[in-house]
């Protein structure tokens, strides 16, 4: 894990895996979770000759919290990592949590990023023609119902539910995850994908709950930037079982989202997409990225 200091006095923590010259894979992790590596996805990347690269939103493990932060700040963020790395060019994925901010990076970094991919990502909240809702598990009901009632009842949640993420364990996620999980995807809760799923959880809230507060404060806000500039392409993956981002997030952000490829899976879900689809995704946004 290294560290890498902003002009604001923030720091942040990034990890990299794969070919060092390897054009950089900026992966945009989950809600709440933090930059931990799952060496399949390294293996996948470098087979198309990615580097993966990520790095912790702030108030996520060791990367210094930014209260008020909106999903358009990840690009920034995103920038001075890849200026410590020496790097210019990237491609980008955003899994559940981390899509808005891909979508972020490709339409604040143009210049940079080549290609984004949006894997079961939110669409933004209070649109016309997106239920932001509809279809969500039980947790999700409760934990975006605090989450606009405003800050104080969101920290209050949080702080209840906190506990068994940040403690979690492989073969406790199933419970921990409760209603969120569709059939397809309880499947998926074994082996070496659980216990990367649990220690991501462990890191993320391992300063508290920061992290997990700001992404839920921002995605329901204003997110600071429009969809309807198509110079980077994006591909939008999204399943049909999913009860953490229903299938009408995916929809309609392949309806809104200027110039997207959409690949929506009515069999997928929230979990299957991102284990068993991964390498079919970054050979998709090698080829978008030429």
């Amino acid at each position: 894990m290294t560290e890498v200091g902003l002009p604001d006095g923030r720091t942040l923590e990034y990890v990299t895996a794969g070919p060092a010259d390897g054009v950089p894979l900026v992966l945009h992790h989950g809600t709440p979770s933090a930059a931990v590596i799952f060496e399949p996805w390294v293996e996948e990347a470098a087979t198309h000759g990615f580097r993966l690269v990520m790095y912790s939103r702030p108030g996520y493990a060791g990367s210094s919290p930014r209260p008020g932060r909106t999903v358009a700040d990840a690009a920034g963020d995103v920038a001075a990592v890849l200026d410590a790395l020496g790097a210019g060019r990237f491609v980008t994925v955003g899994w559940s949590g981390g899509g808005p901010h891909a979508l972020a990076c490709a339409r604040l970094l143009p210049e940079r990023c080549g290609a984004a991919a949006v894997i079961a990502g939110f669409g933004p909240y209070g649109v016309t023609g997106l239920d932001f809702l509809s279809g969500m598990g039980t947790e999700n009901l409760e934990e975006f119902g605090a989450a606009l009632e405003g800050e104080a009842a969101l920290t209050t949640y949080l702080n209840e539910q906190g506990p068994a993420f940040a403690t979690a364990q492989s073969a406790e996620l199933g419970a921990a995850l409760g209603d969120l999980v569709s059939g397809i995807d309880r499947a998926q809760l074994t082996g070496e994908f659980a216990d990367y799923l649990a220690e991501s959880f462990r890191a993320a809230l391992r300063s508290g709950i920061e992290g997990w507060r700001d992404d839920d404060l921002a995605f329901v806000t204003g997110w600071g930037f429009g969809l309807g500039d198509g110079r980077v392409p994006v591909a939008i993956w999204q399943g049909g079982e999913d009860r953490m981002v229903p299938y009408a997030h995916g929809r309609w952000l392949a309806e809104h989202v200027a110039g997207a490829e959409a690949h929506l899976s009515p069999e997928e879900g929230h979990l299957s997409l991102a284990v068993g689809g991964f390498e079919g995704i970054v050979a998709d946004l090698a080829r978008l990225a030429g």
